[in-house]
């Protein structure tokens, strides 16, 4: 009997139980959003999600959709929980983080309810390894409310700009400064460094920009040491969608396709940075 097939014990009925035939397609999306211990996890019908907060400034969200497993089923309405993000990501990778040519590290997970430990059953090569993980009540999380109709100025850009963009920038800089105007320069990146001021513009009609969608001009900074963590899922994207609201509240929402052509999201919400001064604008 497959691996991801195996039905749970007689008698136990489990809010959450879902099955991957290869467990590095997760470990990937959630290593994307650690930067903190913690996560809070949400199973609805449609999926999961994975989200991490920092200081009430920085949220970061993994969308894993219920297609991605073999099988997904959730009970209820919806599942939540906390759980340590940093012990989940080592479970996953028990077996260690690179597999040997046409094997891979099957995983089965389990959570039965509020209280329970998170059961993950891990099998590679026949030998099976069953971890748990306690979970923790979840925090009250920040809406940043991000919904279509607030958003003032979007763009989609393929993600080799934005890499290009961080390796050129100085990053000794406190802020990053995002301008985003449906006239020249349109969408620039700056930086105000140890060596100066430094700017990257991106014409609308960029090879790189599949979509522009700006209706007015927007200035903002965001701290570096802010955005830093959304770099580990920029490196695993083909491409970003950079979404500001009329407060300034930044959204890049990054495209990952995993190894069998699947596609996944990851989207960092960011604060704008109040200590902006006017000089510089």
């Amino acid at each position: 009997m497959p691996f991801s097939a195996q039905p749970p014990a007689s008698g136990e009925r489990y809010a959450l139980s879902a099955s991957l035939d290869n467990a590095r397609h997760l470990f990937s999306l959630l290593r994307a959003v650690h930067f903190q211990d913690h996560a809070t996890c949400f199973a609805t019908a449609s999926g999961l999600r994975v989200t991490v907060e920092d200081a009430k400034c920085i949220q970061a969200n993994a969308f894993i959709q219920a297609e991605i497993f073999q099988e997904f089923v959730v009970q209820e309405e919806s599942v939540v929980f906390r759980i340590s993000l940093s012990v989940l990501l080592d479970c996953l990778t028990i077996f260690g983080t690179s597999s040997l040519p046409g094997t891979s590290t099957a995983l089965r997970m389990c959570y039965r309810g509020y209280g329970y430990p998170l059961m993950l059953f891990l099998e590679e090569g026949g030998v099976v390894t069953v971890c748990k993980i306690n979970t923790q009540e979840p925090d009250e999380l920040l809406d940043f409310d991000f919904c279509s109709t607030k958003v003032v100025n979007k763009i989609i850009l393929q993600s080799e700009g934005l890499r290009e963009a961080f390796a050129e920038l100085d990053m000794s800089s406190e802020v990053l400064q995002i301008t985003m105007s449906p006239d020249k320069p349109y969408f620039r990146l700056s930086t105000f460094g140890n060596a100066g001021s430094a700017h990257l513009d991106y014409p609308r009609d960029s090879d790189l920009m599949e979509a522009f969608h700006c209706n007015q001009t927007q200035t903002n900074r965001y701290k570096i040491s802010l955005l830093k963590p959304s770099t580990k899922a920029l490196a695993l994207s083909s491409k970003v969608s950079i979404r500001t609201d009329a407060q300034g509240f930044l959204s890049l929402q990054y495209m990952i396709r995993n190894e069998d052509g699947q596609i996944c999201f990851v989207e960092y919400y960011c604060c704008p940075d109040e200590n902006i001064t006017e000089a510089g604008l």
